[in-house]
Parts: structure tokens; C-alpha cells; sequence
């Protein structure tokens, strides 16, 4: 008669498959002051108990059938603590009556076999395997669980709020902290191209507003081209109103009007020829005479 799993084993084995069912289903640890699952985890371990009692009755019957011998050595081994128990079982070697029980012979090429039960750990892992699997399967058809486009989906949307939540907090360039920097002409341009490319055109060369890539300015406030364009992106033209302010209208923040001061500054003086630029609109307002500092 084989040793029988401890009750509290078996507890442990149920509510580690609920953990586990519960966390696929949920993907959070919320589930653990649900009432669902506490009140699952409850009805489970009332069922073990069940389980157990009956098996109790079971073993009771079927030991009274045993020989006194059998009765002594099933109670010899049910005193031996069960992970010991178990130990012993991954290492025991067959007797030699064991061996003769479950030895087969092929027969047609002389072959004899041991008919051995496989390991019983191995057993355990993979009843484990199937069942998770099982799960797995389950939980990914009939929730959100395990889907790469819904968790990358939910993933963008976290980074973009947390984005949008740093921005509220992150300090703004001003005219006065604002400098120019090659790693901010790229996304200049894009900010350039969505919001000034229908006055000032393609790359800047005029079309509605001015030629920003020659070396004529009609608005001059700031002795630096860097600050000149931020100023003006900031605060909007007096001589022409549809030049709007668009950091006082609040349309552009500080750190995007840096990044688009810097990408003008990269046409005019690193693409363009500082005096009428080629293939762009006409010349407006008088020559300018830039400081080297920006």
C-alpha cells in the first residue's frame, strides 16, 4: 500500500495552482483581497480536507486487509518525515524480488527490461507543464494575458503619459537659457515642417513669410541669429500679424521653440549661403550682422 500526499502538501500544491490561474487571469496582485479568490482559495481547501478524509477511509479499510508483516512495514515507513520519504524514493534501488516483478523479456531478440515507474519528481513537473499549459492556453484566448500587441499597446500608452506628465513639470528653455545644439536640429525640423513650413516653406526657403536661409531680417531684436529665431517664434512679429506668437499662445513650449531656433540656425548658417539663398524666395528687410555667439 503506497504512502498517501500530506494534507498540507496538497494545500499547498491547490492554492499555488490558484495563484497561478488567478495571476493570468487578473495580471495583478489585486486578486489577492478579492473576495473571489479568497473565497475559491476557502472552498478549495475544504474540498482537500474532504479529499483527505475520505482517503483516510480508504487506507483504513485496505490496511485492515494487510498481513501483520505488511501492517508493520507500511507503519515503518509512514513514521519516516514525507520529504524524507520522498528522498529515499528518488534513490531506492530495486529489490531483488522488485526487479523480478517487473522485469520484461522481449523475447524475439532476447532483450530484458525493467518495467521501473518513472521518477515521481519527474512525474510532478510534468503534470505541472501540462496543466500551465492548459492555462496558458485558456487565459490567452479568453483574456488579455500573453498578447504582445495589447501589452506593447498598453505599454505606449503608459510612456506616453508618463511623457506628457514629466513635460508638465520638466523647466522650459527661455531666451535667456535656450543655446543651440546640433542634437536638437532633427526634431526642429519636424516641429518646423507641422507647424511653419506653410508660410516660410520647404526647408525654410520662403513662400507666405520670409526666406529664413539668406542673410536679410525684417525683425531684428537680438544680436545672435539662435536668439533672434527663438524671439521671434516666442513672441511673434510686430511688422507682420500673421507671424503669431507661438509660445505665448501657447502652442509651442519653450524646449520646442529651442529646438526650432536650432534648426533654423542650422539652415541659415550651416546649409545656406549667408546672402541671397539659392532657389528661395527673394530677400525681405535689411542685411544682418550676427554675432558669432548664439
Amino acid at each position: 500500500m503506497k504512502r498517501r500526499t500530506p494534507v498540507y502538501i496538497n494545500i499547498l500544491i491547490v492554492l499555488g495552482l490558484l495563484l497561478v490561474v488567478f495571476y493570468m487571469f487578473s495580471q495583478t496582485s489585486d486578486f489577492l483581497t478579492s473576495r473571489y479568490f479568497l473565497g475559491t482559495a476557502l472552498i478549495s481547501i475544504i474540498v482537500v480536507f474532504i479529499q483527505t478524509a475520505i482517503g483516510d477511509l480508504i487506507e483504513n479499510e485496505k490496511f485492515k486487509k494487510l498481513t501483520d508483516a505488511e501492517k508493520a512495514a507500511y507503519l515503518k515507513e509512514k513514521n519516516v518525515p514525507y520529504f524524507q520519504y520522498l528522498w529515499n524514493g528518488a534513490f531506492k534501488s530495486q529489490s531483488e524480488k522488485e526487479e523480478k516483478d517487473i522485469l520484461i523479456d522481449h523475447g524475439f531478440d532476447g532483450i530484458m527490461e525493467l518495467d521501473n515507474q518513472l521518477p515521481k519528481w519527474w512525474l510532478g513537473l510534468f503534470y505541472f507543464g501540462v496543466a500551465y499549459c492548459i492555462l496558458y492556453v485558456s487565459s490567452y484566448f479568453l483574456t488579455d494575458f500573453a498578447h504582445p500587441y495589447k501589452e506593447y499597446d498598453q505599454e505606449y500608452k503608459e510612456q506616453i503619459a508618463a511623457v506628457e506628465d514629466y513635460m508638465k513639470t520638466v523647466p522650459q528653455a527661455t531666451i535667456e537659457t535656450a543655446k543651440f545644439s546640433e542634437d536638437n536640429v532633427e526634431e526642429g525640423k519636424v516641429i518646423f515642417q507641422t507647424n511653419c513650413v506653410t508660410c516660410h516653406g520647404e526647408g525654410g526657403k520662403g513662400g507666405i513669410g520670409p526666406n529664413l536661409t539668406d542673410g536679410f531680417w525684417i525683425n531684428q531684436p537680438e544680436k545672435t541669429l539662435f536668439k533672434n529665431v527663438f524671439y521671434m517664434v516666442e513672441n511673434g512679429s510686430k511688422n507682420n500679424p500673421t507671424m503669431q506668437a507661438w509660445g505665448k499662445n501657447g502652442i509651442l513650449t519653450g524646449n520646442d521653440i529651442e529646438k526650432v531656433a536650432a534648426y533654423v540656425y542650422h539652415i541659415n548658417q550651416e546649409q545656406a549661403p549667408i546672402t541671397p539663398a539659392q532657389g528661395g524666395a527673394a530677400p525681405q528687410g535689411t542685411e544682418a550682422h550676427w554675432e558669432k555667439s548664439n
